[in-house]
């Protein structure tokens, strides 16, 4: 007689046990840091292997002794890699990466799982821009490409969809970065404002350093510029 109550209190106890054991896991699992989101983490110059073996998405292969492009099998953030200059985005669905042979040379991506609304837009487009400014890129072409700011003129003019806002970024003369933020005719939601982000990374194209002094014809619908 005395045994069962001691029965049924050890197996009170191992399921009470067990239910504390899964409140713990289901508390991580809401509270998982950012850095357990999918991610590719992409060095430019660093190999497929590298950036398989650092990825917690898989990516396409390259084709040894071609120019290919890779798209990784689900959507993901990227990790730009580099010591001084490294960033990163909002997942992406639209990701792309140029291989070289076996070596990573340039990447495209639209940091987003579908077009935004206009204050989303510019929250991803500003906090990329902040963290740039902070890890020592340097906005170029600014005459003709401004920063793009969160400002009425700024809004109004990605507004009409005429021409998107376009800025350029480059860390000293390793990288150049590219990134639009453009008015997207998005048909599940044609009644709203919805807007694409692009982002082009790869070693610098453009030489601003030696054109910005040159003469150019000034746009019919040039950017705000700044006050």
């Amino acid at each position: 007689m005395k045994l069962r109550p001691w029965l049924f209190g050890r197996r009170c106890g191992a399921w009470l046990l067990v239910l504390a054991v899964l409140v713990l896991v289901a508390k991580h699992q809401l509270t998982q840091p950012l850095w357990d989101e999918p991610e590719v983490v992409v060095e430019l110059g660093g190999t497929y292997e590298d950036l398989s073996r650092n990825s917690s998405v898989t990516v396409t292969s390259p084709i040894r002794g071609h120019i290919t492009y890779g798209i990784p099998k689900a959507d993901a953030r990227l990790r730009f890699v580099d010591p001084q200059f490294g960033f990163i985005t909002p997942a992406a669905r639209f990701f792309t990466l140029g291989y070289n042979d076996n070596v990573i040379y340039s990447l495209r991506m639209s940091p987003q799982i579908e077009p935004l609304l206009i204050d989303d837009a510019l929250k991803v487009v500003l906090d990329l821009q902040d963290q740039w400014r902070a890890k020592g890129w340097v906005a170029k072409g600014l005459r003709n490409n401004p920063t793009i700011v969160d400002t009425p003129e700024w809004r109004a003019y990605l507004r009409k969809g005429i021409l998107a806002g376009i800025t350029y970024w480059q860390a000293d003369d390793k990288y150049q970065v590219m990134l639009v933020l453009a008015r997207f005719e998005d048909y599940r939601n044609p009644t709203e404002e919805r807007y694409l982000i692009t982002l082009a990374l790869a070693k610098p194209w453009t030489p601003f350093d030696d054109i910005e002094d040159m003469y150019d014809e000034p746009s019919h619908f040039p950017a705000p510029q700044p006050n």
